[in-house]
């Protein structure tokens, strides 16, 4: 238990050592503001939103952010050919606007006679045409003669919740040594059982220039903004400056890049990361986490070693920091923050992984990154496929890495792990 609370205490000192290594002179970190304070609105949408106090780009309004993630797309704009969704919201939303949902998408592909993954080949229009090297398999499209299906070839197959964005801001300001010192304490707080990876991948909006991923199930993207413009084209089938051409021309109606900027200079993917960068991370119930139960639980947590990948306290970078290749300054609304993800932002192997791998090396093809347990209470299904219904599900599917702390959980009493449910049902 001691080792899990120095690991809190050690990240926290790790953002304060990098004040004063950057030789900013600030107040010691505050709390990051947490709030469920996006709501979704028919009517007038962001209208009653409440950021965490980012600054606006000139002409800009945190409302106006929040309506570009709401807006629903068609052929006419860009939709498709191919796509998940018609919105950021629609996959995005659970409590409000930027939170996770009951989603899932569709990735495959096969490994070669090497063993390495190549990602899938899907043949459309009757085979006339296919989608090459992409292992994200659509589940709608604009026209039938577009609609991807998974070849038999492409026996590896997987299914991916979509993923809460509150908060992911404070996420990107976390500085790469952070994750770096995070990693290292693991090796040594479990005697190597337990060694998340951190991996570099590229930042799209700063070409060959590389970064610590930390967003999506693989940490395939260390920036808002990549994460975003990703997602813009895979998810919803939208090119725009970071991924500026279509996966397919079977239904195209619409000349790329289709997201472009409006009359303030600001393209949609810039929107949205200002509305993501601009959210309140996940806050935990105050009478639930008062409780004597769900305090228990907490110590429980720690003890039985959730806490050495699922890490409690992590400090921002301090605010002017330079980050994302050099395209963005930590702002005073996102720097030496103190945040509560209950997660560590690295991969790891712990005999759930789906097989697919999005950036080098291969052997990420059996991690995933860490769940960040903030906002738990809101997920009524747990894990990358959302296939666990409870909690205890959830925790039993732990092995590989974390099979020393799923065998401490299983010697638990009964009334302990109703303590520790308490505790994670507060988050």
């Amino acid at each position: 238990m001691r080792s899990h609370k120095w690991l809190s205490v050690a990240v926290l000192l790790a953002g304060v050592m990098a004040v004063g290594l950057a030789g900013v002179a600030q107040q010691g970190p505050t709390e990051a503001p947490a709030g469920f304070d996006t709501p979704t609105l028919a009517q007038n949408p962001g209208s009653q939103s409440i950021s965490n106090g980012i600054a606006q780009p000139p002409g800009d309004t945190y409302a106006l952010d929040q309506t570009r993630f709401e807006q629903d797309h068609d052929a006419s704009t860009g939709l498709g050919p191919v796509f998940n969704a018609r919105a950021c919201a629609d996959c995005h939303q659970n409590p409000v606007s930027g939170g996770s949902s009951q989603f899932t998408e569709i990735r495959a592909g096969h490994n070669d006679a090497n063993g390495n993954f190549v990602a899938a080949t899907v043949p459309i229009n009757d085979g006339a045409n296919t989608i090459a090297n992409r292992s994200i398999i659509n589940d709608r499209a604009l026209i039938p003669q577009a609609q991807e299906h998974i070849p038999d070839a492409e026996n590896i197959r997987a299914l991916r919740a979509a993923l809460n964005t509150l908060g992911d801001g404070f996420v990107e300001a976390i500085d790469d040594s952070t994750l770096q010192a995070i990693a290292q304490h693991q090796i040594e707080a479990s005697e190597g059982r337990i060694h998340g990876e951190a991996v570099e991948v590229p930042v799209l909006e700063s070409p060959g220039q590389t970064r610590i991923g930390r967003f999506g199930w693989k940490d395939q993207h260390s920036s808002l903004l990549s994460f975003i413009g990703d997602a813009y084209l895979n998810e919803m089938g939208v090119t725009n400056r970071l991924r500026p051409k279509d996966v397919t021309t079977v239904g195209k109606i619409t000349t790329d890049p289709e997201d472009t900027p409006d009359n303030l200079g600001l393209a949609d993917i810039d929107h949205f990361a200002q509305f993501v960068r601009g959210t309140k991370v996940p806050p935990r119930d105050a009478v639930l986490s008062a409780m004597a139960a769900a305090q228990e639980g907490q110590n429980l947590f720690e003890r039985i070693g959730c806490a050495t990948c699922h890490v409690s306290t992590i400090v921002t970078a301090p605010a002017g920091t330079v980050i994302d290749g050099g395209a963005f300054t930590v702002p005073e609304a996102l720097g030496n923050k103190i945040i509560h993800p209950y997660g560590d932002f690295l991969l790891h192997d712990i005999e759930t992984g789906d097989g697919i791998v999005q950036n080098p090396p291969q052997d990420t093809a059996n991690k995933l990154r860490t769940v960040p347990l903030w906002g738990l209470r809101m997920h009524p299904r747990h894990m990358h496929d959302l296939a666990s219904l409870t909690l205890e599900s959830a925790i039993e599917r732990h092995g590989g890495e974390a099979e020393h702390e799923r065998k401490r959980f299983r010697e638990l009493s009964p009334k302990e792990k109703q303590a520790l449910f308490a505790f994670l049902n507060s988050l």
